[in-house]
């Protein structure tokens, strides 16, 4: 059974995106940032936070399947999948990347398919600058600054939708940049680590400084299993 929780101008829904999908209105901008199927939750390399942040839930065992792209695609006028190149998606004349600026025993860069019409760009931030003094709450979680990068390549989009929401850093950057957002996870664990995130990130950027976080409100329980 998935529930839908609002956070202000941000619904999460705790579910399987290929069951939620369905529901949903079609947004401006898809951004999402699927698994690889590297089985990176059981990888060295995340020992540590995967110590921290959950229990190696097999998460990143397999891709999504390839209908679930069309799914996606049919979801949002502009699209941005981080590990594009893991996935049999279009040819596309823009790609997205993330330059670590470092060297280390994982990958230098990150790709991100998109249909957007203007040239490939890179953003540039070490591993180091991008989670120094942030507690990192999922394996692959991405920086803030470098998805509110990507939300900038799409100017004009005021709803964003990411179907593999995990810890919320999609969510996190629009409430920066007062845009509303749509976040889809199954691992509860991830689910509501991204509702305190958002809740967080929402009143940090209202002009009341002292407020409260907003609340969540369960406004609903949908889809039997």
């Amino acid at each position: 059974m998935a529930e839908k929780v609002v956070i202000g101008n941000a619904e999460l829904w705790h579910g399987d995106c290929r069951e939620v999908l369905p529901l949903l209105p079609a947004h401006d901008l898809l951004l999402t940032d699927p698994p690889y199927g590297i089985g990176i939750d059981g990888q060295r390399e995340s020992l540590k936070t995967a110590r921290k942040a959950h229990e190696f839930l097999g998460w990143d065992n397999e891709t999504p399947p390839q209908w679930l792209f069309g799914l996606m695609h049919e979801k949002a006028s502009a699209h941005i999948i981080w590990g594009g190149n893991y996935f049999g998606l279009p040819p596309s004349g823009c790609w997205l990347s993330w330059d670590k600026v470092q060297e280390f025993s994982g990958a230098d860069m990150e790709l991100a398919y998109t249909t957007l019409k203007q040239p490939s760009k890179t953003f540039r931030m070490s591993r180091v600058e991008a989670y120094v003094g942030i507690d990192k709450a999922h394996p692959t979680q991405k920086p803030a600054a470098l998805i509110a990068w990507c939300i900038a390549k799409a100017p004009d989009a005021q709803t964003v939708l990411d179907p593999f929401m995990g810890s919320g850093t999609t969510g996190v950057a629009c409430a920066q940049l007062g845009k509303s957002f749509t976040g889809i996870e199954r691992e509860r664990k991830y689910s509501d680590i991204a509702c305190e995130r958002i809740s967080r990130a929402q009143a940090q950027g209202q002009l009341l400084p002292h407020d409260p976080p907003a609340a969540p409100e369960q406004v609903g329980l949908a889809l039997e299993p």
